[in-house]
């Protein structure tokens, strides 16, 4: 029987093991980045309609150049009415924002969706500005 040293512990696997825990160590010794990743808020897509998902297109492309949108959810919702069209709602954080009622026949939509993002970028002040201010505390003091 061949005499193995280290307790019984064969020389390849001693080499592993010396091996696992020089990278373990040079993982950690290694500088770490806490670079933090921000995330925009939200911006959810409930449409239905071809006019439905054009006006989420042009909103998206507001979205994306807003700033401090961060933990703002946003969901555009087509609600359909029978013999009339659509209805379309923009809601913040599950608070309906603006509403606009899209006929059956296609038409220009450039109007609603910038005045649909204005309302937001109002209510997001008012939301940021209530939220921030001690002055304007819940409870009344």
């Amino acid at each position: 029987m061949e005499h193995l040293p280290f307790g019984g512990v064969s020389p390849p696997f001693l080499a592993m093991l010396r091996h696992y825990l020089f990278l373990i160590l040079t993982v950690l010794s290694a500088p770490i980045h806490s670079e933090e990743l921000e995330i925009g808020g939200l911006l959810l897509d409930n449409t239905i309609s071809r006019q439905g998902r054009e006006f989420f297109r042009q909103f998206s492309q507001l979205w994306q150049d807003l700033p401090n949108s961060e933990g703002i959810n946003v969901q555009i919702k087509e609600q359909v009415i029978p013999r009339s069209g659509t209805k379309l709602t923009v809601n913040m954080n599950h608070r309906q924002v603006y509403v606009t009622y899209m006929g059956r026949r296609h038409q220009p939509i450039k109007d609603s969706v910038e005045t649909a993002m204005f309302i937001l970028i109002e209510v997001m002040a008012q939301s940021q500005f209530s939220e921030d201010n001690p002055d304007m505390a819940q409870d009344g003091w």
